[in-house]
C-alpha cells in the first residue's frame, strides 16, 4: 500500500515533489517503466517522471534494501539508453526511522564504475516545506519532530484549508496511512475525520485490493488481509466489519492475533 500511495502522490502532485527535490515546480508527466528497453526490476516501487530535458526517479522505502545501489545504477543506464540527452535525478526517500547504515548509502561501486544518487531520510527533514505544499502534507508527520501527534494536528489543520473535497479526502486518507508508521490508529482517528476519507480514491483502492486478494486467496482471507489497512484509516471494528460484510467477532479475533 505504501508503494501505491507514494506513486499516487508523486504523480498527482508532481510539481510539489519537483519543487521540493529539484528546487523548482517543474511540470512532469509519468514515464512508464515499459518505455525502458528491459523488464524493470521492481516496477511496483518505481516512480519515474519526465519533462523535456530531465527524468526524476523516486524510490520510497520503509526499510533499508541492500540492493538499492545496484538498482539505482541499473535504472540510470536504462534511462540513458532510452533518453541519452536527458538529465536524470535519482532519490531514495526513507519513510521509517532507522539506524541501519544502508539508509545513508548514496552510491554504488562496481570495479571502476561509481554511481551516485541522493538518499533522503524524512525524519531529518524540516517540516515547513511539507506543511506548505498539498502533495507533501501526508509525509509531514514523518519529518523532523519531537512530537508526531502535534505534527499530525498541524497537518490536519492544513488539510482542512483545502477546498476541493476530493483532494482533501485523498490527502487525508494518505496522511492516515503514513501516520500509522508512528502513531496508533485510535489516536489518528481522533485527529483526522474518517468519514471524509471514505470518499477518497485511496480508501476505494484499499477495498478493491481486498477484493483482488480474495480472488487470489479465497474471499474471506482476502478480506481479512484488508483489515490492517482499514485500521490505519481509523475505522472502528464495527465499521470494518460492516464495510467488509463480515462478522464483528471475526474482525476482533483477527486484530487480537495481529497484536499478539
Amino acid at each position: 500500500m505504501f508503494d501505491n500511495l507514494c506513486k499516487f502522490l508523486a504523480e498527482s502532485f508532481s510539481e510539489d515533489y519537483a519543487a521540493w527535490l529539484l528546487g523548482r515546480p517543474i511540470k512532469l508527466t509519468k514515464l512508464s517503466p515499459t518505455e525502458l528497453s528491459l523488464e524493470p526490476i521492481r516496477a511496483d516501487s518505481l516512480i519515474l517522471e519526465q519533462s523535456e530535458d530531465l527524468v526524476l526517479h523516486l524510490e520510497f522505502q520503509t526499510e533499508p534494501d541492500p540492493t538499492m545501489g545496484f538498482r539505482m545504477l541499473d535504472y540510470r543506464v536504462r534511462v540513458y539508453r532510452r533518453f541519452p540527452q536527458k538529465t536524470m535525478h535519482q532519490f531514495v526517500i526513507y519513510l521509517k526511522r532507522s539506524k541501519n547504515d544502508l539508509v545513508y548509502q548514496d552510491s554504488f561501486q562496481m570495479g571502476e564504475t561509481v554511481h551516485r544518487y541522493q538518499a533522503i531520510r524524512l525524519w531529518e527533514q524540516p517540516s515547513e516545506v511539507f506543511l506548505q505544499s498539498p502533495g507533501l502534507l501526508p509525509l509531514a508527520v514523518l519529518t523532523q519532530t519531537s512530537d508526531p501527534t502535534l505534527k499530525l494536528r498541524e497537518v490536519a489543520t492544513a488539510l482542512e484549508q483545502i477546498e476541493d473535497n476530493r483532494v482533501k479526502a485523498n490527502l487525508m486518507a494518505a496522511t492516515s496511512v503514513f501516520g500509522g508508521i508512528l502513531l496508533a490508529p485510535e489516536l489518528i482517528k481522533t485527529i483526522l475525520r474518517s468519514e471524509i476519507m471514505k470518499e477518497s480514491a485511496v480508501y476505494q483502492e484499499i477495498l478493491e485490493e481486498g477484493e483482488q486478494r480474495g480472488l487470489l486467496k479465497g474471499k474471506l482471507e482476502g478480506k481479512l488481509e484488508t483489515i490492517p489497512l482499514l485500521k490505519k484509516l481509523g475505522l472502528t471494528i464495527a465499521e470494518i466489519a460492516k464495510e467488509l460484510d463480515i462478522d464483528v467477532e471475526l474482525v476482533n479475533k483477527f486484530v487480537a492475533n495481529q497484536n499478539n
